[in-house]
């Protein structure tokens, strides 16, 4: 398989790299000083595309490459992919689900429990010397709240799981209701708001969902409620957002994710109680070489003519 070409959009993990630099004719597209004569030289050699949620394949990159015939993302979100044009040109596309569905759920209480009990001022508080002065001030409990996930797939329902645990109430907002789940199903996200203390996002990043946490749905969360967001950053209308931190019309949040990274909202890295991950949802040492392996298994699968594994077209 080392004479099939693998292009490999932008650096992710050192171990995938590794892999498929010894299964495959690997190119490193961000290594490319010319990237107009590097696709002119290579183009036709190429006949797979490895991407993540920095850099996928879209309409134009799959136009350049016309012997392309399959696209895996090191991620299980889509959204960097053109799935219609892969539909159109008869490319293939997988993607690396369940592998990352635990550590994303654990981020995901991570962060609501960092902001309620205010972990980071507390760090903060110690290293600086301060407790020799004073006490710290109180944060605020987990147990008994009400939690609210937009999009119960497989890691919003592994966050319900894992809230039950702390004896919250769980409702959740999706595209249809789930018979087999047991939480309380509300059609409307601002009727889900209204009625949760802390929102969880945890949907796929579609039209539909695109910036799904608006002015309406914050207010109806409210200056009490918290927000977490490990979907993706552009599910939440980060100026809103913004707004109603500033303002007091939310009482924190707890991001991983931003809808221009690694760019985010300075107004935002002044503020107490907001505590801001660089998108490392999935970034244990296990995941990551499960994620590797996966993305690994279904180029060979493919290559070989046997059924992908985790197909998505």
């Amino acid at each position: 398989m080392e004479k099939i070409g693998v292009l490999m959009t932008n650096p992710m993990f050192n171990y995938l790299e590794q892999e498929l630099s010894t299964r495959f004719n690997l190119f490193k597209l961000w290594t490319q000083p010319c990237k107009t004569k590097f696709f002119q030289e290579n183009s036709s050699y190429i006949k797979a595309v490895v991407g993540n949620t920095k850099c996928g394949a879209d309409a134009e990159l799959i136009d350049l490459l016309p012997n392309l015939e399959i696209v895996a993302t090191y991620s299980v979100g889509l959204d960097k992919i053109d799935l219609n044009k892969c539909k159109d040109k008869g490319v293939r596309v997988v993607n690396t689900p369940d592998v990352l569905t635990d550590d994303v759920a654990d981020v995901a209480v991570g962060l609501v429990l960092a902001v309620l009990r205010r972990v980071c001022e507390c760090d903060g508080f110690v290293k600086s010397g301060k407790w020799k002065n004073g006490d710290f001030g109180l944060g605020a409990k987990l147990s008994g709240k009400s939690v609210g996930i937009v999009g119960l797939g497989r890691i919003g329902s592994a966050i319900a799981k894992r809230v039950e645990a702390f004896g919250c109430s769980v409702g959740y907002n999706c595209r249809s209701q789930k018979p087999q789940a047991n939480y309380k199903y509300h059609a409307n996200i601002v009727d889900l708001a209204a009625n949760s203390q802390i929102l969880i996002v945890a949907c796929a990043l579609t039209e539909e969902t695109h910036q799904i946490v608006n002015r309406k749905v914050l207010d109806a969360l409210g200056p009490n409620g918290i927000l977490v967001n490990i979907g993706r950053g552009a599910h939440v209308d980060e100026p809103e957002l913004v707004s109603a931190l500033l303002e007091g019309r939310l009482a924190g949040a707890g991001l991983d994710v931003y809808e221009n990274e690694p760019e985010v909202p300075e107004q935002l890295l002044g503020l107490n109680n907001v505590v801001l991950l660089p998108h490392v949802g999935s970034d244990t040492e296990e995941t990551c070489k499960a994620m590797a392996d996966l993305v690994i298994e279904n180029l060979e699968a493919h290559f070989s003519n046997n059924p992908l594994l985790t197909p998505v077209i």
